[in-house]
């Protein structure tokens, strides 16, 4: 994955394309510092965290640009995000999501919303990186509350 982010780095800056350059570095320093805390090369599971908490990041910075009324910004974190996302494995569809829900319910016995903490732990390894976490958070919760 470093790799991919490094090749696409050189071909961002010989294309002269500065916003994917900043975004791609934004990325590779993210990941190496993970590595640096870690003191470790990453596992595939730890740098999708890295990735989702970064695009988790950009859609909280688009939505307060957008609603403090600075479009440009937004605009520009919009990009960021579209080329972090370009990295991320494909996003799982609603029914994939549930499907993962209803197994993580049976299988830790979940039966009321005071059991959604066993629920995630168990959910979060599996839709890490394919799915929102907030998205996956609420689903959960209706679930437990029905």
């Amino acid at each position: 994955m470093i790799k991919k982010i490094e090749a696409g780095m050189v071909a961002a800056a010989k294309g002269k394309d500065k916003l994917r350059l900043s975004a791609l570095r934004l990325m590779k320093s993210a990941l190496h510092n993970k590595e640096i805390d870690a003191r470790r090369e990453l596992k595939e599971e730890e740098i999708l965290q890295v990735l989702s908490s970064m695009v988790k990041q950009r859609k909280d910075s688009i939505e307060q640009f957008t609603n403090g009324g600075r479009m440009d910004l937004a605009e520009k974190e919009e990009k960021e995000l579209q080329v972090i996302q370009e990295f991320m494995p494909e996003q799982m569809s609603g029914e994939d999501i549930e499907a993962e829900i209803v197994k993580a319910i049976e299988e830790v016995g979940a039966t009321n919303p005071r059991d959604m903490g066993k629920v995630m732990k168990v959910l979060m390894p599996i839709v890490t990186g394919k799915a929102d976490g907030k998205l996956v958070s609420q689903k959960v919760k209706e679930k437990l509350s029905s």
